[in-house]
């Protein structure tokens, strides 16, 4: 694995919120899928990991965005966690994950990644984490690749496009949404070993 992304492990990750605003609106849910790489450079997921979020003091929070998401905040049955306890947890796994696949660091995988990539690291501030796994910009985003690949850059229809099961009833979860771009992303790079792209190098083999 660590050949394959120049040290970097792909970690796939899916946020749900309560607007656009990574500085201003709540993380209200949280996934990430770490991914694994066999002997001969298939990738695949992994471990998904899967938190509820408690909004943070003072966090803003559009109806519409819950109106899309379907998430009732205010729920007795919505097992939230604080950012406070959720983020370090998450982190600790990614930093496991990085450390087993002997890579350096996390990069993250997203569908329109940079959004999803704001939201963690303003998580990660408030938090006062120092030390956060993943890049704090560079990303893999699945909706460009998708496009390039698939000829669709909505998550729903390239999953289609590429013959994996999406349920838009499911949708919108960030568990679910995180397993599916997984997939996709997998989908993705495998298809272009196959037509040729990167192999993996052979046994003692140095890496140029």
């Amino acid at each position: 694995m660590a050949s394959r992304f120049r040290g970097y492990l792909p970690v796939v990750v899916d946020v749900e919120t309560g607007g656009f605003n990574c500085a201003t609106d709540a993380l209200l849910e949280i996934a990430a899928v770490t991914l694994t790489m066999d002997e001969y450079g298939i990738l695949t997921p992994d471990r998904t990991l899967d938190f509820t979020v408690e909004p943070f003091e003072g966090a803003n929070i559009e109806q519409s965005a819950l109106d899309f998401t379907g998430i009732d905040p205010d729920s007795p049955d919505r097992p939230a966690e604080p950012e406070m306890m959720v983020m370090p947890d998450l982190l600790k796994a990614v930093r496991q994950a990085v450390k087993a696949a002997g890579c350096t660091r996390a990069v993250m995988v997203a569908h329109n990644a940079h959004f999803d990539l704001g939201f963690v690291n303003a998580a990660v501030a408030r938090c006062n984490i120092k030390r956060n796994p993943f890049h704090p910009f560079s990303c893999f985003d699945t909706a460009t690749l998708a496009g390039l690949a698939c000829g669709q850059t909505v998550l729903a229809k390239a999953c289609r496009t590429a013959g994996i099961d999406f349920s838009n009833s499911a949708a919108h979860s960030a568990a679910y949404d995180a397993e599916k771009t997984a997939e996709l992303f997998c989908y993705i790079v495998n298809q272009w070993k196959s037509l040729g792209g990167w192999t993996p190098p052979l046994p003692g083999e140095a890496e140029e």
